[in-house]
């Protein structure tokens, strides 16, 4: 679907329906609306000043999602991502990912592979300078990168959606993200899947992504949460 930084949608030159759906979607996965909190189609329109058909496609839009349901005569209510929700997407972007590396080892161009170690090399420039933003911003590149050497599109859209979820989801006060700390070992992490690709090791660099998403379940707050 649609995976942008919400800071830049309104100037994206997207259509209407789509600025609306994506700040809606953020809203939802931040917490700011709460499970089965009633969404009308007037105070989306009023907040937007906007008409109902726009509203209209963005709501079918998150409903596409899983984000709102739909209740004949009753209208949209938000159903939102849960913790377990969250935390089994982290196990499912794993699995993924194990495979998205391996299609790489044997698709990948020495051009993506450059490109790949360009991420890297950043995040690790901006790691040491202690600019976090800037370094999980080049870990998040790091990972599309290695999904679009795997040269599947659906792969790519499943892993780039599992990213962008697990990155927006947060609830004031309850679980929290890998704090600075913890970035000189995520940095390591990355390293051993870099050398795995540059060695084109496909047993290794299964290895390394499988111990480094382990571990951003756990240092995202979602290691205990189990059925």
């Amino acid at each position: 679907m649609y995976y942008r930084d919400v800071k830049e949608d309104m100037t994206a030159g997207l259509p209407l329906a789509i600025n609306i759906f994506i700040r809606l979607r953020e809203e939802i996965l931040r917490g700011r609306m709460k499970n089965e909190e009633k969404l009308t189609e007037q105070r989306v329109c009023n907040e937007y000043n906007v008409s109902r058909t726009p509203v209209r496609e963005a709501f079918r839009l998150l409903e596409q999602e899983d984000l709102i349901r739909m209740i004949p005569n009753r209208g949209a209510f938000v159903t939102g991502m849960t913790h377990q929700d969250i935390a089994d997407m982290y196990d499912m972007r794993k699995e993924y990912e194990i495979l998205a590396f391996k299609w790489a080892v044997e698709r990948m161009t020495q051009e993506e592979l450059d490109e790949i170690r360009n991420a890297y090399e950043l995040m690790e420039f901006y790691t040491m300078k202690g600019e976090m933003v800037k370094a999980q911003s080049q870990n998040v590149h790091f990972h599309e990168l290695i999904y679009e050497a795997s040269h599947n599109r659906q792969l790519t859209r499943i892993l780039t959606s599992f990213q962008y979820y697990t990155k927006l989801f947060k609830e004031e006060g309850e679980v929290g993200h890998a704090e600075e700390e913890d970035m000189e070992q995520v940095l390591r992490e990355h390293r051993e899947i870099l050398q795995s690709l540059e060695d084109r090791d496909a047993v290794r660099g299964a290895e390394a992504v499988r111990i480094h998403l382990e571990g951003s379940k756990i240092r995202a707050g979602y290691g205990g949460f189990e059925y």
